[in-house]
């Protein structure tokens, strides 16, 4: 075998093996995925219910630590510790300023990550904004919300 001819062989060899490792991640069967649907509307809805129990050390629990909320400025919060203390105060007074639940949930084919998004609910129960958030599903199979943004309700008519 001349060299050429070995370099070439051993190049495309390296590159089954290296493609073999860039193959795209596992699709998650249908049924699974209605599952992991169902986990991301229970750590929503347990993470609106911080809210309500007023318990702000909670809601940090679900924040991943490159959380990126949008909202309250012009510029993004970026990161746990920003995030927790921007929402800090609607966790002070004795009663909820709003609420939120899901009531759209999708998750990738992957399992990775999520989106949820539902309507935002003001003290009298009227609609006053939707909000719309990306969950990650970490090594321990729980799920943290990285990205979080909330945008005016739609008129009735």
């Amino acid at each position: 075998m001349h060299a050429r001819t070995r370099a070439l062989l051993v190049a495309g060899l390296w590159a089954l093996a290296v493609g073999g490792c860039a193959a795209t991640p596992p699709v998650v069967p249908m049924a699974d995925r209605a599952v992991l649907e169902a986990e991301v509307a229970a750590t929503e809805r347990a993470f609106a219910k911080t809210m309500a129990d007023r318990d702000h050390a909670a809601f940090t629990r679900f924040l991943a630590e490159e959380a990126v909320f949008f909202g309250g400025g012009p510029e993004p919060l970026r990161g746990k510790a920003a995030v927790a203390a921007a929402w800090r105060g609607f966790y002070t007074a004795p009663a909820a300023p709003f609420s939120w639940e899901p009531d759209q949930v999708a998750v990738l084919d992957s399992g990775t990550l999520a989106l949820s998004s539902g309507p935002v609910r003001n003290p009298e129960g009227k609609v006053i904004s939707r909000y719309q958030s990306i969950w990650r599903r970490e090594g321990t199979g729980t799920w943290h919300i990285i990205f979080d943004k909330g945008s005016p309700a739609c008129p009735t008519p």
